[in-house]
Formats: structure tokens, sequence, C-alpha cells
């Protein structure tokens, strides 16, 4: 029986905390930030956990984390 391949596109963007839940990044921080406030970008800087309704989801594509 092969190994389960996680989808690599989900790894590099979700990481898991201490506790079990699965963290991401904020959006919105890529590019064209002039147009953006200094504190707009300021409140994106941080990560965010995903919602409950994602969590299913994103477990699948990633069955080691």
């Amino acid at each position: 029986m092969p190994k389960i391949k996680s989808n690599r596109g989900a790894a590099k963007r979700f990481s898991k905390t201490g506790t079990g839940r699965i963290k991401r990044r904020q959006s919105f921080k890529n590019h064209i930030l002039t147009k953006k406030s200094s504190k707009r970008k300021r409140h994106l800087r941080g990560g965010e956990l995903i919602s409950k309704a994602d969590e299913a989801a994103i477990r699948k594509m990633l069955p080691q984390l």
C-alpha cells in the first residue's frame, strides 16, 4: 500500500498549533501595498486560525498534519 501524499500547495499554506488547531496566513498582504494604510497592513501581519467549517477539508488535504 503506497503512502498517502499530502497536498503540497496546502502544506505550504497551513501549519499546526501546539493545541492541534490549524493556522493560516492573513490574506491581502502580497502586493499593491502602497495604497493600503500602515494600520491596515499592521493588522494583517499576524496569523489566524482557520474556521471549524474548513478544518475537515484541510485535514483531508494534509493527513500527516
